[in-house]
């Protein structure tokens, strides 16, 4: 397979995921929110419910990526951790992982940038909107980390 043509748009693409309806698993879009009202340069930020194969594209677009998601059983603090590419692309459902998109990225368009997986505890995942305290405080110091990880890369902040 011929690698497609890509072209780096992002410095840093953030993508965070979950679901909005359900208390704290809401916490990758709405780190998401936060920073877009911070409008950093060079941070293009997106949330979606899940990852998906489709989401590849915009992965091999970046020079590094975030992803960003709620963790049951995580620690008390938000957790930084290095994501390398699945060996293999396969995709067993319509859902993916940070790993998998990655070596979509490598495989479709010839590039896997370098990948960060940020995790955040919560405490509550039923039907509604309200957040524990926890994952509020988690949230904000997610914000606050990818923007010291942002300042680190070159065409950011």
């Amino acid at each position: 397979m011929n690698p497609a043509t890509v072209t780096t748009d992002y410095a840093l693409l953030v993508i965070g995921y979950g679901n909005t309806l359900r208390q704290d698993d809401s916490a990758g879009p709405r780190v998401i929110e936060l920073l877009e009202a911070r409008a950093l340069p060079g941070v293009h930020a997106f949330a979606y419910a899940q990852l998906s194969p489709e989401h590849a594209e915009a992965v091999a677009n970046a020079r590094a990526v975030v992803f960003v998601d709620a963790q049951v059983g995580a620690a008390s603090k938000i957790q930084l951790q290095q994501v390398t590419p699945a060996e293999s692309p396969q995709v067993t459902t319509h859902a993916a992982d940070p790993q998998t998109l990655l070596a979509l990225s490598r495989d479709v368009y010839g590039q896997a940038p370098p990948a960060w997986f940020l995790s955040i505890p919560i405490e509550r995942l039923g039907f509604g909107t309200d957040i524990s305290d926890l994952t509020r405080q988690c949230i904000d110091d997610a914000v606050n980390e990818i923007e010291r990880l942002a300042s680190l890369l070159p065409g950011c902040l």
